[in-house]
C-alpha cells in the first residue's frame, strides 16, 4: 500500500467530517492518529471509552498464576498459599507473572443491508471506520489485532498480530468488501448466502482462542437462531462487545409526504402521512433493537449503538460513561 501519512490535524478532522457512501483507505489509515487520543487515556477508565466498555467479566489481578514455591523472607504475605502450607507444614507462596496481551478480533459486517444511509454516511462506512478506530487503538496499546470481514458472498480473515501490517490488511479487506457493495446490490436475493451472520460467528469460534476480545460490528439484520447458538459460547470464554449501527431513517420515517424510493432495481412510492403507520414503523425498529440488546444481556456482554450521523468517539464515550454509572 502506498499512502502518505496524514497529519494529526487531518486525522482528527476526518474523524468528524468524513462523508460518503464508500470507504476511503486514506481516511481509515488517518484514524490511527485519532485512536491515539483514546489509547493515551488507557489508565483513566472514566475517560477512556475502550476501558469503560471492556470491563472484563473475568475477574482477577491482571496477572497469571505461575507456580508455588517455599516462602522466602521478603515475599508478600498476601500471596501465601495456605492450602499447600497446611498440607506440607512449610510456608509456601504463589508466584505470578504479568498477563500477556489479549488477542483482539474485530468482526465487520459489509452485507447488503449495511449499504444504506440517509445522513452523513452509510452504515457500511460507519462500521468500517469504527473497526479501524478500534483496531488502531488496541494496536497502540500493544495488543494483537486481527479481524473477519464478511458479507453474503463470503468472508476474509486476518489473524491477530501485533503489527500495523495486520491492521492495514484489515483496512484493505474492508475497503474491498465495501466497494463491492454497489455491484452486489444488484445480485438477486436467491443468489446470496443464507445465515451469513451465523457463518461469520462460526468462523470466529474456529479461529479465536479463549480469553480474546471480540468486537461484533453490524446492524444485526441477519441475526438468527443459528447465530444465537454461536454467540453464547463465544461470550462464555471471551469478552464480546457488540456495536449496533443504524441510520436515523431506520428509526423513524421522514416528515409526512409522498416519497419515491428504490432498492437499485425497482422503484416504489410511500406515503408517510399516516400517524398509525409512522408509529408502527418506529415501534418495529425499537422492538428489533430491544431483541438484540436482550441477546447481549443474556450473555452478559455490552451492546453499544452508533448512528450514521454521530461521532464514533462521542458515541463510545457517552455509552461507556452510562455503563460506568450502573
Amino acid at each position: 500500500m502506498t499512502a502518505s501519512n496524514p497529519s494529526r490535524t487531518e486525522a482528527l478532522n476526518a474523524l468528524h467530517e468524513y462523508r460518503g457512501a464508500y470507504t476511503n483507505v486514506r481516511d481509515l489509515i488517518a484514524l490511527r492518529y485519532a485512536a491515539r487520543e483514546i489509547a493515551e487515556l488507557a489508565d483513566n477508565k472514566t475517560s477512556n471509552p475502550l476501558a469503560g466498555l471492556l470491563t472484563s467479566k473475568f475477574q482477577g489481578r491482571g496477572i497469571d498464576f505461575s507456580e508455588v514455591r517455599v516462602y522466602q523472607p521478603g515475599d508478600d504475605v498476601r500471596t501465601i498459599d495456605w492450602r499447600v502450607t497446611a498440607r506440607t507444614q512449610v510456608a509456601h507462596t504463589k508466584l505470578f507473572q504479568e498477563e500477556k496481551e489479549r488477542p483482539v478480533l474485530i468482526l465487520v459486517d459489509q452485507s447488503a443491508s449495511m449499504y444504506f444511509g440517509s445522513q452523513v454516511t452509510f452504515k457500511s462506512v460507519l462500521a468500517a471506520r469504527t473497526a479501524a478506530l478500534v483496531a488502531w487503538a488496541f494496536l497502540e496499546r500493544g495488543d494483537r489485532v486481527g479481524g473477519i470481514v464478511f458479507s453474503e458472498n463470503g468472508h476474509r480473515e486476518i489473524r491477530p498480530r501485533r503489527s500495523k501490517h495486520a491492521v492495514l490488511r484489515l483496512i484493505n479487506e474492508m475497503n474491498d468488501f465495501n466497494h463491492a457493495l454497489k455491484r452486489e446490490s444488484a445480485i438477486e436475493e436467491s443468489a446470496r448466502s443464507k445465515n451469513y451472520f451465523a457463518e461469520a460467528l462460526l468462523n470466529v469460534r474456529r479461529v479465536t482462542k479463549h480469553g480474546s476480545v471480540i468486537f461484533v460490528i453490524s446492524d444485526f439484520a441477519d441475526y438468527s437462531p443459528e447465530a444465537r447458538i454461536h454467540l453464547q459460547p463465544l461470550a462464555r470464554h471471551n469478552d464480546v462487545v457488540g456495536i449496533h449501527v443504524s441510520d436515523p431513517l431506520e428509526q423513524s420515517l421522514p416528515a409526512p409526504d409522498l416519497y419515491t424510493i428504490t432498492d437499485g432495481i425497482s422503484r416504489s412510492r410511500i406515503n408517510t402521512a399516516s400517524r398509525r403507520h409512522r408509529e408502527a414503523y418506529e415501534t418495529g425498529f425499537q422492538q428489533r433493537l430491544a431483541a438484540i440488546q436482550e441477546e447481549f444481556m443474556r450473555v452478559r456482554s455490552p451492546l453499544i449503538t452508533l448512528q450514521t450521523h454521530q461521532s464514533i468517539v462521542d458515541g463510545l464515550n457517552r455509552q461507556a460513561a452510562a455503563m460506568a454509572r450502573r
